[in-house]
């Protein structure tokens, strides 16, 4: 087996999170026209209604609620709520695209040591909060060890490798 030090489960990656909604359709929509995400097949087999959607290098499972009125509505968006962040090239497009789509945001910046990242804070029609980001902006800097260049993937594992050796090392 592995030395699975610094990564105990042996997580390769982030596989898809899971989402119950109120409408499936109205979620595959938004997913996939305001997103990108596509639809995928699932598996046959469940007894309860959803959608599988991949995009992005994950998946996205919508779960139909078994009780959707039931469900809490929220409005106000507020970017210390739970959410998952995206990564995008044009701060500008994105934003001139959510007017375009008559999506409701909110418009946050991140300072540090001079670096400012952007984001775009709204929700999806179940009121789950997504947040669109120039985060690539900003060094990941791990508590203890080396700095890597930005938070994409990429970068990630290079870090965990590195931990892992100075930890067999050590």
């Amino acid at each position: 087996m592995k030395d699975s030090t610094g990564n105990p489960l042996l997580i390769k990656s982030l596989n898809h999170i899971s989402l119950v909604c109120r409408s499936v359709e109205e979620s595959i929509d938004f997913y996939q026209n305001v997103l990108g995400f596509v639809p995928i097949r699932r598996p046959g087999s469940f007894d309860f209604d959803g959608a599988w959607l991949f995009g992005h290098g994950m998946g996205i499972h919508l779960l139909q609620s078994e009780d959707p009125e039931s469900m809490p509505k929220k409005t106000e968006i507020n970017p210390k709520d739970n959410h998952i962040s995206f990564q995008c090239e044009s701060m500008g497009a994105v934003e001139k695209k959510l007017k375009e789509m008559e999506i409701s945001y909110v418009r946050s910046m991140v300072e540090e040591g001079g670096i400012h990242v952007d984001q775009l804070f709204f929700h999806d029609p179940d009121g789950f909060m997504v947040e669109i980001c120039d985060c690539d902006n900003l060094p990941v800097i791990p508590l203890a060890g080396e700095v890597a260049r930005s938070c994409s993937r990429l970068n990630l594992p290079m870090v965990q490798h590195q931990q892992q050796i100075r930890v067999i090392q050590q």
